[in-house]
């Protein structure tokens, strides 16, 4: 009986539910950028609006949105559900976080990739667990209007009696 009160407090628990949402974007997102760039997008580069891109630019901001699109979803109805922002406001300002994450995560790919010779997949996967963390408060507050102080918890939960 403990076990089963155990694991309903980590699901009621905001920031484990995150880590799930996040998980489950970030593998779209891997699984999409591994998909892209070893067996769709197979030239080294693309020229896109008189640019010259790498495969793995192209890659990742095709898996990126993806990503970002599950992302959302899931951590819209079932993280921070309790905000009462519109939802296209959260959008907008989801996917603002999100452009600004994307380029920190390419900056990040770039430099693995470049600088220190990773594997283009790892570096993908680095690059985003080494911003992770933030993007929690990042999104709690900005994109969903949510004040820290609240405890991360489900608050039902928490009420004298429960």
């Amino acid at each position: 009986m403990a076990d089963n009160k155990s694991k309903g407090k980590l699901v009621d628990n905001q920031v484990f539910r995150f880590v799930l949402s996040a998980g489950a974007g970030f593998l779209v997102d891997v699984s999409a950028f591994y998909l892209f760039y070893h067996n769709l997008l197979t030239a080294h580069t693309y020229h896109i609006f008189g640019l010259t891109v790498r495969n793995y630019t192209v890659s990742l901001a095709l898996s990126f949105f993806m990503g970002v699109v599950v992302n959302f979803l899931i951590t819209r109805y079932m993280v921070f559900n309790e905000s009462k922002s519109a939802p296209r406001k959260q959008f907008f300002r989801f996917v603002t976080v999100a452009v600004i994450g994307f380029f920190a995560n390419l900056s990040v790919v770039k430099i693995l990739i470049q600088a220190c010779s990773f594997n283009p997949t790892v570096a993908r996967i680095s690059a985003a667990l080494s911003l992770f963390f933030a993007s929690f408060f990042i999104h709690k507050v900005f994109s969903f209007s949510l004040s820290l102080k609240r405890n991360h918890a489900n608050s039902e939960h928490h009420k004298p009696g429960n």
